[in-house]
């Protein structure tokens, strides 16, 4: 009986990363839909789990620009502090309210679109 092989996170989270840093400044993609984009469609949970560690990595990585499918800033806990997620994509001129992206589908990124 041949074991089951465990899946290479560090190399996933690594191409996670490598399409984080490709969204637009200004921009926002899901986490649903980074994972889609890399043949892994239900691993929405693994792409967040990557980038609640993008803070610890030597190259930035801009985790305030992946949200979930809803426009919610879910992630926001990860980062410093409370508002540092809100504060950061306000800085790139993203409105948000009530921890929700205004304007979600004009500034949604999709990379199975835009990396062809």
């Amino acid at each position: 009986m041949k074991a089951k092989k465990k899946p290479d996170n560090d190399s996933f989270f690594q191409k996670v990363y490598q399409v984080a840093r490709l969204i637009p400044y200004g921009r926002v993609t899901t986490y649903g839909a980074i994972a889609k984009y890399l043949g892994t469609a239900g691993s929405s949970r693994m792409v967040g789990w990557a980038m609640n560690g993008a803070n610890r990595l030597e190259d930035t990585v801009p985790a305030h620009r992946v949200i979930n499918r809803k426009g919610l800033l879910t992630g926001k806990h990860h980062f410093g502090t409370p508002d540092l997620m809100q504060q950061l994509l306000e800085n790139e001129g993203i409105e948000v309210e009530d921890d929700k992206v205004m304007d979600f589908k004009r500034l949604f990124w999709d990379p199975s679109e835009e990396l062809i």
